[in-house]
């Protein structure tokens, strides 16, 4: 195998860890937390969802969630409304305030993009995101087969017990 490709499961996570703590850090500086941007960036498409509904759009806890929403409805970011076909439940909606964050959002967002993107030509990032979504593909393809561990498992080849094909197996004396 190739010894680049060992670490690439290290790598993708760092990236994104430090590519999510770069963006924090510049929401921040609008007030704003990365949970409450994800609140924001899927309401904005998803209005009318249900707080469970936003919780696995976001991937955000559902109690969590709560505590969220509660702050930014306080903020007066997004109301809550009575579901017209469960008086149980409550829809979310983004109100007028929420509007010009949403583009601060996305701005910070673009200016983060570019950082991690430097130095990189426009069609290698091309090529990167096509990749990249085959990639995603790949994984949510695994996903779709379920827990099976028999209809993931790659097949291996036999091993002798003298090791490898092509490896030759010392013997130690003394």
């Amino acid at each position: 195998m190739d010894t680049r490709l060992r670490n690439f499961g290290f790598l993708l996570k760092d990236v994104s860890r430090r590519y999510l703590l770069r963006f924090e850090q510049r929401a921040g500086e609008i007030s704003l937390t990365l949970s409450q941007c994800k609140v924001l960036a899927r309401l904005e498409t998803n209005e009318g969802v249900s707080q469970a509904r936003l919780a696995e759009l976001t991937e955000i806890e559902p109690m969590t969630m709560v505590r969220i929403l509660d702050r930014m409805e306080a903020d007066s970011l997004l109301e809550r409304r009575p579901d017209p076909a469960d008086r149980r439940a409550r829809s979310l909606y983004l109100t007028a305030r929420a509007k010009p964050l949403l583009e601060q959002i996305w701005h910070l967002s673009e200016l983060t993009r570019a950082e991690t993107f430097a130095g990189i030509s426009r069609s290698e990032r091309e090529l990167f995101m096509s990749l990249l979504e085959r990639m995603h593909a790949n994984v949510c393809a695994l996903d779709e087969r379920g827990a099976d561990p028999s209809k993931n498992a790659v097949p291996r080849q036999p091993v002798s017990k003298a090791g490898p094909p092509g490896r030759v197996r010392r013997i130690r004396t003394r």
